[in-house]
C-alpha cells in the first residue's frame, strides 16, 4: 500500500469517526445524564437510577408509553399488510392510471410531516371523528394516521425486494398444481421475508417516535410517549425526561437487533 492509499484511508477513517461522533454523541450524553442524581443536566453529581424509578411510577408516563406501544404494534401490522399488497399490485399488474396511483402512494413519503398532520386533522374533523371513545378505540384515529404515512415505506421496500424475484419459480409452482394462494404463501412470501421484516421495522420505528402527526390527530384525552416527553421538556429538561427518552431509544435498538437477527439466514444443521 502506497503513501497515497494510506492518506486516503486515514481521511476516510477520520470522516467516518466524526460522522459517528456527530450522530451518536448527543444520544450518549442523554443516556449518561439519565443516571445523574442532579436535576440540572449541565452538572454531573453522582450515579443513580432513581429517575428510572420515578419514571416507572409516573402513571401518566406509563399510560403514554402503553398508548405508543399499542399504536405502533397495530399500525405496523396494518402497514405491512397494506404495503405488501400495494407492492404486489404495482409489481404484478398493469392498469390505466398506474403512474398516478404510484405517485399517490409515494406522496406521504415526500410531503412535509407537518402538512400530513394538518391534513389528517382536517380529515378527521371533516368526517366528524368522535373524541370521547373508550380505550383502545380512542387510539384508532392516531393508528389510521400512522398507517397512512407508514405503509408507503413498506411498499417501497417490498417492491424493491420483488425486483429480484424469479418469476419462473412462480410458474413452476403453478405447473405442479399450486393455486395462486399457495404460490403466494409458499414461494413469494418466503422470498419477501427480509423486505417484510425491514418494512415492519421502519413502520414500527416511525410510529413509535412520531410526534408531529400524533400531535395534530390525538384527541384531548389521548397522549403518546413522544407527546408526553415534549410536554415535560416544555417546563425543564430533567433526568426523568432523559430516562423516558432512553427507554424509547432502547426499545428502538432492541427492535432493530431483533429484525437483523430475523433477517440473518440460519445455517442448516
Amino acid at each position: 500500500m502506497g503513501p497515497l492509499d494510506y492518506g486516503r484511508r486515514w481521511w476516510m477513517r477520520l470522516i467516518l469517526a466524526l460522522t459517528f461522533l456527530f450522530l451518536y454523541a448527543p444520544i450518549v450524553v442523554l443516556v449518561a445524564y439519565s443516571f445523574n442524581s442532579s436535576r440540572r443536566n449541565i452538572v454531573w453529581v453522582s450515579f443513580t437510577t432513581d429517575w428510572y424509578v420515578k419514571a416507572a411510577s409516573n402513571d401518566s408516563l406509563l399510560t403514554a408509553f402503553a398508548n405508543s406501544l399499542t399504536i405502533a404494534v397495530a399500525s405496523t401490522l396494518l402497514s405491512v399488510v397494506l404495503g405488501t399488497l400495494t407492492a404486489l399490485l404495482l409489481w404484478r399488474f398493469r392498469f390505466p392510471g398506474r403512474p398516478l396511483y404510484e405517485g399517490a402512494v409515494a406522496l406521504p413519503i415526500v410531503i412535509p410531516e407537518i402538512c400530513m398532520g394538518v391534513a389528517m386533522m382536517a380529515f378527521f374533523a371533516w368526517i366528524g371523528w368522535p373524541n370521547n371513545l373508550p380505550w383502545p378505540l380512542s387510539l384508532t384515529n392516531i393508528t389510521i394516521a400512522h398507517v397512512a404515512f407508514s405503509f408507503p415505506f413498506v411498499a417501497v421496500i417490498v417492491r424493491a425486494r420483488l425486483a429480484g424475484f424469479n418469476r419462473e419459480l412462480e410458474d413452476a409452482a403453478k405447473d405442479l398444481g399450486a393455486t395462486e394462494w399457495r404460490t403466494l404463501i409458499d414461494i413469494v412470501v418466503p422470498h419477501l421475508k427480509p423486505g417484510l421484516i425491514a418494512g415492519a421495522l421502519i413502520a414500527f420505528t416511525l410510529s413509535l417516535d412520531d410526534f408531529v402527526i400524533t400531535f395534530f390527530t390525538a384527541g384531548p384525552d389521548t397522549i403518546t410517549l413522544p407527546v408526553k416527553i415534549f410536554s415535560m421538556v416544555r417546563f425543564s429538561v430533567t433526568p426523568e425526561v432523559n430516562a423516558a427518552s432512553t427507554v424509547l431509544i432502547v426499545i428502538t435498538v432492541v427492535a432493530t437487533v431483533v429484525a437483523m437477527r430475523l433477517q440473518t439466514p440460519t445455517k442448516p444443521a
